[in-house]
């Protein structure tokens, strides 16, 4: 068994605690889909929000999820100029086998962050 960090991102609609609340649950689904991983597989998820976002805590929408074991933090993103706004990313970090490639999970116009995964 392995650890392996698996990333993404998303844009969030506004700040609003729905908003932030519908995004997240929609991108750590999407990476537990797309990487046929289980909440026991997971170790810990981090969350970060761009600085504009700041009506509700990324996590708190996983625990609503069900996830009641599973360490969770969020964090403010670093305040670059010109950078992408209104953005929660994350980094899951799963029990795997060996071998494992994961999927690097990036929603509508974050791809923009990581322009190399959709070639």
């Amino acid at each position: 068994m392995i650890t392996v960090g698996i990333r993404g991102a998303i844009p969030v609609e506004d700040n609003t605690k729905e908003c932030i609340f519908a995004a997240t649950k929609e991108l750590i689904s999407a990476i537990m889909e797309q990487n046929s991983i289980k909440e026991e597989d997971i170790a810990s998820i981090i969350f970060t929000a761009t600085p504009d976002l700041d009506a509700a805590f990324p996590a708190t929408a996983v625990r609503e999820m069900g996830f009641k074991e599973t360490a969770l933090l969020d964090a403010v993103e670093m305040n670059v100029k010109g950078s992408m706004s209104r953005v929660i990313r994350v980094l899951m970090h799963v029990n795997a086998e060996k071998g494992f490639k994961p999927r690097h999970i990036y929603l509508k116009e974050a791809i923009k962050l990581r322009p190399d995964l959709n070639t």
